[in-house]
């Protein structure tokens, strides 16, 4: 089971769930959140106090709660007496932003591959609510209301001293992630020098019901203590793809009430020191004197008066560090504004966030082109042995010019081999961005890419002209088993919200998929899947399970494992007779499986006679299918993302395909005969 790494951050988990559903699962750090910790609507929204514990639990080394009071409370007091702020212009700080759009390939603009215009609603939402900006949802007219005088901008230079627009795209080839491989693979992987930058994470989480959380600053090496600090390749924030950004300013992948950007105001709240309005406790302090006692975490949208049995009178529930809707938050306090102060000019990795130029434009030249080379995760790479018509070579061309970009030659070439170009025609606004599938498909080696040319000149900035990406894989032995026919059964543990599970064809299409289940809220064992039977056509298939918490399927509802806890899946055919699969117990975050069912070279159905022409086309695609294979032929074609463009079927052993709509790239068809399947590639100029 892939364990939890011991991380000095704050997770501050916040969850969606029906009010009818207060008897699901909400397990986190081998915890059940109880009942009683809902709030009135079935909400969890934060995880801080369990995660603390747990790690206080893990390492008696941690900076407890009572330590960075300890450490922060003189460092303010100072602060009020000097009432001075370091930084980099009228008093105003301007923190410089990374945003990381984690993705599997989708689109631009679609699912978690969010749009340019979403990621900027976001950055804008947190300055107009740090700034108390007026005439914005961020202003309000309390006596003790707050500018903070803190400023984000994405930022305009990379680590590698090149052009950017602070929005750095990543294909990490998985669906979802977990809060344990957020941590130990999406940060460390992409994070940008967190002395520098502010980083966020745009992520589709494996537990949909979770909104974001946080890294609190890092006070290592202040105040004579011997401390464990959080790890600098974790340190920023994390908030599911739908709630990132406003809805308000971009339109995007949002999910309301939590659609204004709130959740990042909040999660960065946390970054910059603060804790909970209620103290996370019963009538518990923020250690922030202008902020009413709360009696605990509010929700929805309350009214005025809200008294409390804390002795306040009216709480603040507008405050960005409660609970409450998006829409109904709208003030950070003056105690609040002089912690964040305080943090900013003192724990490590804040204070020289003042400091960094990386908001500030460098020269820019007319015509500079980007490339990067994207990771390979199509289909899976033995899938790809089998069938090298599946594209592996992914690139992504930036404009990082003043002016638009309409045409760009791009040479290529593997393990330092032949060259050779592909030439860009488009449109390309500053820092926008397009896919593009080089027509090669070695599935080994080194792929090698220079930008040469920008506009029809000589691309001007060197530095962002080459990319470089090995890909390497060791191909195994995929079984083969001529049934059509298949039948799954899923014994899961009692935590079937926690479990899911796809199988995939070649193309990366979801041809089956379960789950989330339901939680039992007793030990043992229950029957997700009886008998479920599969037809599949003749391919190469992927079965994946997931595991949300990632402790397979040997959870227990007391947070141990026990032996009646553990559930298993088994994949068979002929009538059960051949096992095609089985797994369970503690798999930890995901296992998979590869099969195919005919051999995809297919010379058992005499598919090898389909042909296409002419291949590159620019409008007609002529299929050619030899009338042994049946006269029913149905046909898809697929784009370079997986995504079905056209499908339809045909009577004839020969038709067309009108391609003159499409885009230029690489496409497959994927044909299906009354005989057998075949996947062809083909280029549209």
């Amino acid at each position: 089971m892939k364990k939890i790494t011991l991380l000095s951050f704050l997770l501050l988990g916040i969850t969606l769930t029906n009010a009818q559903e207060t008897q699901k699962s909400h397990r986190h750090f081998g915890k059940v959140i109880s009942s009683e910790n809902l709030t009135p609507t079935g909400h969890i929204r934060c995880l801080s106090t369990e995660y603390e514990e747990f790690l206080q639990e893990q390492n008696p080394k941690r900076l407890s709660n009572d330590q960075f009071e300890n450490w922060i409370a003189p460092l303010i007091e100072n602060y009020k007496q000097e009432q001075m702020v370091s930084s980099q212009s009228g008093g105003i700080i301007r923190i410089p932003v990374v945003v990381h759009v984690i993705h599997n390939g989708d689109a631009y603009g679609v699912n978690e591959n969010i749009t340019d215009e979403q990621v900027q609603s976001q950055i804008t939402v947190m300055t107009q609510d740090f700034r108390r900006m007026a005439g914005t949802p961020g202003y309000n007219s309390s006596s003790v209301g707050a500018d903070t005088t803190i400023e984000f901008v994405l930022a305009k230079v990379d680590p590698n001293g090149n052009p950017t627009n602070g929005i750095n795209r990543v294909n990490l080839c998985e669906d979802s992630w977990s809060t344990t491989d957020i941590n130990t693979i999406v940060k460390p992987n992409t994070i940008w020098d967190p002395t520098q930058y502010m980083n966020m994470w745009s992520v589709n989480f494996t537990d949909s019901t979770l909104l974001g959380y946080a890294q609190f600053p890092d006070a290592s090496g202040l105040g004579g203590l011997n401390t464990i600090g959080g790890a600098a390749n974790t340190d920023g924030v994390v908030a599911g793809y739908s709630f990132f950004g406003s809805s308000d300013l971009a339109t995007g992948n949002f999910s309301a009430p939590y659609d204004k950007g709130r959740t990042m105001t909040h999660e960065v709240g946390h970054y910059l020191g603060l804790r909970h309005i209620w103290g996370d406790a019963t009538c518990g302090t923020d250690y922030c004197n202008d902020t009413p006692v709360h009696n605990s975490a509010n929700d929805g949208c309350p009214t005025h008066p809200k008294s409390n049995t804390c002795g306040t009178s009216d709480e603040m529930f507008e405050n960005y560090m409660d609970y409450t809707d998006d829409a109904c938050m709208n003030i950070f306090t003056q105690d609040q504004k002089t912690r964040i102060l305080t943090v900013m000019n003192n724990s490590p990795r804040r204070a020289s966030l003042k400091t960094s130029t990386k908001d500030l434009a460098i020269t820019l030249f007319a015509n500079d082109a980007e490339v990067i080379i994207e990771n390979s995760c199509n289909i899976d790479a033995s899938c790809a042995n089998l069938n090298p018509s599946i594209p592996l070579k992914v690139i992504s061309l930036y404009n990082r010019g003043t002016s638009n970009l309409t045409s760009a030659t791009i040479s290529y070439n593997m393990n330092g081999g032949t060259n050779y170009v592909y030439n860009f025609v488009g449109n390309l606004a500053p820092n926008k961005f397009a896919y593009i599938s080089l027509p090669y498909t070695d599935v080994n080696g080194t792929l090698n890419t220079t930008v040469t040319t920008a506009n029809g000149v000589a691309d001007q900035r060197a530095s962002n002209n080459v990319s470089s990406k090995t890909f390497s894989f060791t191909p195994g032995t995929i079984p083969n088993y001529n049934y059509s026919n298949y039948t799954f059964n899923l014994i899961g543990d009692p935590f079937g919200d926690e479990t899911s599970w796809e199988i995939r064809n070649s193309s990366n299409a979801i041809v089956y998929s379960g789950g989330p289940y339901t939680f039992t809220g007793a030990a043992g064992t229950q029957v997700l899947e009886s008998g479920m039977t599969w037809t599949l056509a003749p391919d190469c298939y992927i079965f994946t399970i997931f595991d949300s918490y990632g402790d397979g399927l040997a959870g227990s509802s007391s947070g141990g494992v026990s032996n009646n806890d553990q559930g298993s899946w088994t994949i068979t055919t002929n009538g059960g007779a051949i096992t095609v699969g089985s797994g369970g117990d503690d798999f930890g975050d995901s296992e998979s499986i590869t099969f195919t069912n005919t051999s995809l070279s297919a010379t058992n159905f005499g598919l090898d006679a389909i042909s296409l022409y002419p291949n590159p086309t620019k409008d007609v695609l002529n299929i050619s299918v030899p009338s042994e294979l049946g006269n029913k032929t149905s046909y898809e074609v697929i784009n370079y993302l997986g995504q079905s463009v056209v499908k339809s079927n045909s009577s004839n052993s020969n038709f067309t395909v009108n391609t003159s709509n499409f885009a230029s790239g690489v496409y497959f068809i994927k044909l299906q005969t009354e005989n057998g399947a075949k996947t062809l590639k083909f280029i549209k100029e």
